[in-house]
C-alpha cells in the first residue's frame, strides 16, 4: 500500500466514546433489521437506475438514517441542478445516504466497498465511480471520468478527505476531484456533516474509523439513544469563481469552528500533490 494513501489518526479505541444511554437490545435489533431491509430494497430496485425520481431517492436515503434511530436536521438552500460536484467531510457510513438526501449523485468510492455485504452490491449498481487506491497512476483517468460525468449534467459526490475522521477532528480536502470540477466548468456544492447527541454535544458514536468493522459500527449506531445528524448545505461555489484546485478546495472546506472558507491541516497525514505531468500523478483522489 502506498504511503501517499489518505489516512487519519482516528481509531475506535482512541476516538469513539461510549454512547451513553443505550436502547434495549430488541429495539436495536429491530433498527438493524429495518436498515438491512431498506438497503436490500435499494439493491432490488437499483437496475431501474435513473428512472427512479430524485425525490423518491432522497426520501429512501432519509428512511435509512431514520431506521437506524438517527434524527436528521437539514439546513441551507437546495443544491444546484445540472452538473455539480458535491463535497463533504467524512465521518461515517451514514454520510453516504445523508449526502444523497441532499441530492442523489454518483459516488466516488474506494474499490474495497464492492466487498461490503449488501451495500456493496447496491453501490456497484448505482453508477459508483470506483477508484483503486493502490494504483496512483490511474488518478488522471479517474479525474477525467469524474469530469465527463459532470459535463453530462450529472451530480458527483466526493469525500475529499479521502478517509473517515471521528468528527471532532478533520483532514485537509485533497485537491484532485476539484480539478474535475474546474475542467467541467461546474459549481461545487459543499456540505458539512455533524453528529450530536440529543443534548447537543458532539457524538463520535457514528464514526467509522480505523480498523472498525461495518457490523460493529452499525450496531453502535442502532444501539445509541438520541443521535442527531446535522446536514448543513452551504452556499454553492459557482463555476469560474476559483482558477485553481488549491483555492477551490480551501473555499469548499470549513474550519474547525464551522466557518467557510478554511482549511484544517493535520500533521499526522501526508498530503501529496498532483504534479504537472499527469503520468506521474501522486495525489490520491478523495474516496468514500
Amino acid at each position: 500500500m502506498s504511503v501517499w494513501l489518505p489516512s487519519a489518526p482516528c481509531t475506535p479505541g482512541a476516538c469513539v466514546e461510549p454512547t451513553g444511554t443505550a436502547v434495549a437490545v430488541p429495539r436495536a435489533a429491530l433498527r438493524l433489521a429495518a436498515v438491512v431491509a431498506l438497503v436490500g430494497a435499494g439493491v432490488l430496485l437499483s437496475p431501474l437506475g435513473g428512472r427512479i425520481p430524485a425525490g423518491a431517492v432522497r426520501r429512501w436515503c432519509r428512511w435509512i438514517v431514520r431506521a437506524a434511530g438517527v434524527r436528521v436536521r437539514v439546513s441551507g438552500a437546495a443544491a444546484p441542478a445540472g452538473g455539480t460536484l458535491l463535497v463533504a467531510n467524512h465521518i461515517s457510513w451514514l454520510d453516504i445516504p445523508l449526502l444523497a438526501a441532499v441530492r442523489p449523485a454518483r459516488m466516488v468510492a474506494k474499490a474495497e466497498i464492492r466487498q461490503w455485504p449488501v451495500a456493496g452490491a447496491l453501490v456497484a449498481r448505482g453508477g459508483v465511480l470506483f477508484i483503486d487506491r493502490d494504483r496512483l497512476r490511474a488518478l488522471p483517468d479517474t479525474v477525467a471520468r469524474i469530469a465527463g460525468a459532470l459535463r453530462a449534467g450529472q451530480a458527483v459526490a466526493v469525500f475529499p478527505e479521502g478517509s473517515t475522521w471521528c468528527g471532532r477532528a478533520q483532514g485537509p480536502f485533497r485537491r484532485a476531484a476539484f480539478q474535475a470540477a474546474l475542467d467541467a466548468r461546474v459549481p461545487v456544492q459543499p456540505v458539512r456533516l455533524r453528529y450530536r447527541s440529543d443534548g447537543g454535544t458532539a457524538s463520535t458514536a457514528p464514526a467509522f474509523v480505523g480498523e472498525d468493522t461495518l457490523l460493529a459500527s452499525l450496531w453502535r449506531v442502532v444501539s445509541a439513544r438520541g443521535l442527531v445528524a446535522e446536514v448543513e448545505v452551504r452556499d454553492a461555489i459557482p463555476a469560474g469563481a476559483h482558477l485553481d484546485r488549491r483555492s477551490l478546495a480551501r473555499a469548499a472546506q470549513p474550519d474547525a469552528s464551522g466557518r467557510q472558507p478554511g482549511w484544517i491541516h493535520s500533521t499526522s497525514v501526508a498530503v501529496a500533490r498532483l504534479p504537472k505531468d499527469p503520468a506521474r500523478a501522486s495525489e490520491e483522489v478523495a474516496v468514500a
